[in-house]
């Protein structure tokens, strides 16, 4: 959200504002009539606007409206409480958390920085090629851990280098250039986040609710995921690319880059280490076993999956996988002289994000909430005479809409929100869900234009060299060129990745 001045109790105008919004249109919804064939109906889209202007404003913390559900649903009559608890608890969650457990021991080993300097290291050479080998960098972490802390690891290095510019060449001539790299980098950590299914949280808020709201189609897998959404983000990276070095912030011809800072930066990090190995190694085949757990189709080419060799391979699942991975590194002994006794210690559970978790609980509670008050039925069938509308047209407007909305609102909260309604809209309009629902997650990671958008955003425009007019007019270009890029590739290519016939309607979709 964005930033205002707070009041004597710490709340925001803004904050103030979608607490008693939220609470006003929970009281209009309750005393609306409620459709005759499904009365509960009413009193869950009652629950879905108070928490979705809750979630939309960040009026009280985002985990705590993800609780929500555990309280109202049983006294309104939706689910009980013992139904709906487990339902935060779930195979997506420990994906989340097996991915979270190696991506922070990349983090505590300095595996991360070493994979980032070795790119920009074999990319890197003239300044437009560094921004590239910066946003590559960016990107490839950001594929696996958290965007935050990829930019706050890739920051200092990239200001080494502004700061070797301005000293040689002066403010005004490396100006262009310290604007597209620092701009690159978080542009970098938001593409990338959109290649893996645990790159960025909508991607798995995106997979457990599509499952939880259509049980009878199959999951959305990692493979699956990936084979899609990678060369969809390597577009998206290369646009971003161009957008900042050769039409907003062209570098000077007069620069010159010293590959020293990058050569000395990386061989300091020395030789690497046994607890990096170990951990290079298990992040290696955990994103194997995650690409080829099921049989991937592309076009004429199936690739069996390796779960076909075990005796019962529809029991494994991606979270599995990820579990299983994060116990080899609770397990091996660490060799360091700093205490450790493991590679992964109990620390790595403490720093688990356990408000997104919640967040993510939240998410997959309302989705449930909308199937079992009938409350999907009821906007499919509302809006069942908008059925001649456009698959197309309806999916450019989503991302539009998405794109634009989390500029100023939490990407996680803006689809857990806004996933459910998509998928009874989806029912109603006679197509198929994923065609709305996955545009729609992605379009939540192409948030450019603000600083408050995204943490990587913020994180760069925190180094006091670029302003928000600057940001925001390469970001508009950037917003824009996502829904189009985003909307074509997933009607082209998407759609053949998730064999989906845009003009036909699937038998799981009906409830």
């Amino acid at each position: 959200m964005g930033t205002s001045k707070e009041g004597k109790n710490g709340r925001t105008p803004a904050r103030k504002i979608g607490l008693g919004l939220g609470s006003v249109l929970f009281v209009l919804f309750m005393v609306l009539p409620s459709e005759p064939s499904h009365p509960m109906a009413g009193r869950m889209a009652a629950v879905a606007v108070l928490m979705a202007a809750w979630w939309l404003t960040d009026a009280i913390p985002i985990a705590a409206t993800a609780l929500l559900p555990l309280v109202l649903f049983p006294l309104l009559g939706i689910s009980k409480a013992g139904q709906i608890a487990p339902v935060y608890i779930n195979s997506t969650i420990f994906l989340f958390i097996g991915g979270f457990v190696i991506a922070l021991s990349m983090e505590q080993w300095g595996l991360h920085r070493r994979i980032a300097l070795w790119i920009i290291r074999l990319i890197g050479s003239g300044p437009s090629m560094i921004i590239l080998a910066f946003m590559t960098a960016s990107a490839f972490l950001s594929m696996w851990i958290s965007n935050t802390a990829t930019a706050i690891m890739m920051l200092p290095i990239g200001l080494a280098i502004v700061r070797q510019m301005e000293d040689g060449f002066g403010h005004k001539t490396s100006r262009n250039f310290t604007l597209a790299l620092l701009i690159g980098i978080a542009y970098g950590c938001s593409v990338g986040g959109m290649a893996t299914i645990v790159g960025t949280p909508p991607n798995l808020v995106f997979a457990r609710i599509f499952k939880i709201t259509f049980p009878g189609a199959t999951a959305v897998t990692f493979g699956q995921w990936f084979v899609m959404a990678l060369p969809l983000a390597a577009v998206m990276l290369m646009l971003a690319w161009v957008v900042l070095t050769q039409v907003m912030y062209r570098p000077s011809r007069r620069l010159v880059i010293d590959r020293s800072i990058v050569e000395k930066e990386y061989s300091a990090l020395g030789k690497i280490g046994f607890e990096e190995m170990v951990v290079l190694v298990v992040f290696t085949v955990t994103a194997l076993l995650w690409v080829f757990r099921k049989k991937l189709v592309i076009g004429s080419l199936t690739i069996p999956g390796w779960s076909m060799l075990l005796p019962y391979p529809a029991m494994i699942d991606d979270g599995s996988v990820a579990v299983a991975m994060a116990l080899i590194l609770f397990l091996v002994p660490s060799k360091s002289r700093n205490g450790a006794s493991a590679i992964a210690g109990t620390d790595v559970i403490r720093r688990l994000p356990w408000d997104i978790v919640m967040l993510f609980g939240g998410g997959f509670a309302l989705a449930k909430g909308f199937q079992v008050s009938g409350l999907s039925s009821v906007i499919g069938s509302r809006l069942s005479a908008l059925s001649g509308i456009s698959p197309f047209f309806m999916m450019v407007t989503v991302c539009l809409v998405i794109t634009f909305l989390t500029e100023l609102t939490s990407n996680t909260a803006t689809t857990a929100t806004f996933l459910p309604i998509l998928a009874s809209v989806a029912i109603g309009l006679k197509i198929n869900p994923l065609i709305l629902m996955i545009p729609a997650t992605l379009s939540a990671s192409c948030a450019f234009m603000m600083p408050v958008a995204t943490p990587p955003n913020a994180i760069v425009f925190g180094s006091g060299r670029i302003k928000i007019s600057q940001m925001a007019k390469a970001g508009v270009v950037m917003n824009l060129l996502g829904v189009v890029v985003i909307s074509l590739f997933f009607y082209l290519v998407g759609t053949t990745v998730f064999s989906i016939e845009p003009g036909s309607f699937p038998a799981w979709a009906n409830f």
